[in-house]
């Protein structure tokens, strides 16, 4: 996990999200729940970036040494490259699986995709997007 402080400045219901440690990378969100995630994702792609061009990650900041400007919101955004990298392949497998007889059928009559359904379940239990 890494970590680097981002600045988000909010405007009306909309936040502008700038990383002092990262002078190059900006984002925003239309409200603070889209610009978290705006700020996660602008992260993990820049520092995957970094390390396929083979570039040193710059030291990160302590909370107490940046700069705020009044209204500004100071946020520790996490990246996890390691899922960052795994989620860059998209090549979809096969899984075989064991369900009960009466969930097969209750699914299959309501259109129930299972590889979708998988699919988010486990994302959910994996706590990624």
């Amino acid at each position: 996990m890494v970590l680097y402080y981002a600045i988000f400045n909010p405007e009306g219901t909309q936040f502008n999200v700038s990383f002092p440690d990262l002078p190059e990378l900006f984002t925003s969100g239309n409200d603070m729940a889209d610009a978290l995630h705006m700020a996660k994702d602008a992260l993990e792609g820049y520092l995957l970036w970094l390390e396929d061009e083979k570039e040193a990650f710059p030291p990160a900041s302590d909370y107490d040494a940046i700069p705020l400007v009044k209204g500004d919101l100071l946020i520790p955004i996490e990246a996890n490259l390691e899922v960052a990298r795994l989620k860059e392949n998209t090549k979809m497998i096969k899984k075989t699986l064991t369900i009960p007889n009466y969930v097969n059928a209750l699914a299959e009559k309501e259109g129930i995709n299972f590889s979708q359904t998988l699919t988010e379940v486990l994302k959910e239990k994996l706590r990624i997007h």
